[in-house]
């Protein structure tokens, strides 16, 4: 069972040029093999996005453009991590609620997942989350 302490950002590895950085996500640059990628944008900067957990997903979130603000929760302690940078992912492993928020003007979040959508993966409600610790 995870738990904050083991959410950390890693680095997402980059070839840097004098032209423009191009930042190379490949199956084996993650801790898990990819099989959905979608992305956030439009979010007012009130708006609040996740407020749930995967049952079996894990997931890493990259902030394209902008910036937000990531929330985790492992039903004991919460840890929150400013995302503002292209190259660098937040790790988000099975068991772990998630909450986003604080979008800037223009941010883009990219979400890389384990599998396809399937929602009887997620939990939704916070009680229920809690209730599976």
């Amino acid at each position: 069972m995870y738990t904050t302490e083991d959410i950390q950002l890693h680095k997402v590895p980059t070839i840097e040029d004098v032209r423009g950085n191009l930042a190379v996500i490949q199956n084996d640059t993650l801790p898990f093999e990819f099989k959905r990628v979608y992305y956030l944008f439009d979010v007012p900067s009130t708006a609040f996005r996740g407020g749930h957990s995967h049952i079996d997903q894990h997931e890493v979130l990259i902030a394209l453009s902008g910036s937000f603000e990531v929330t985790v929760d492992d039903g004991k302690s919460k840890k929150s991590f400013l995302l503002n940078k292209p190259n660098i992912g937040l790790h988000i492993p099975t068991g772990i609620w998630r909450e986003l928020e604080n979008f800037s003007s223009g941010a883009v979040c990219l979400v890389l997942a384990s599998d396809v959508f399937k929602e009887e993966d997620y939990i939704r409600e916070y009680d229920d989350f809690l209730a599976t610790k």
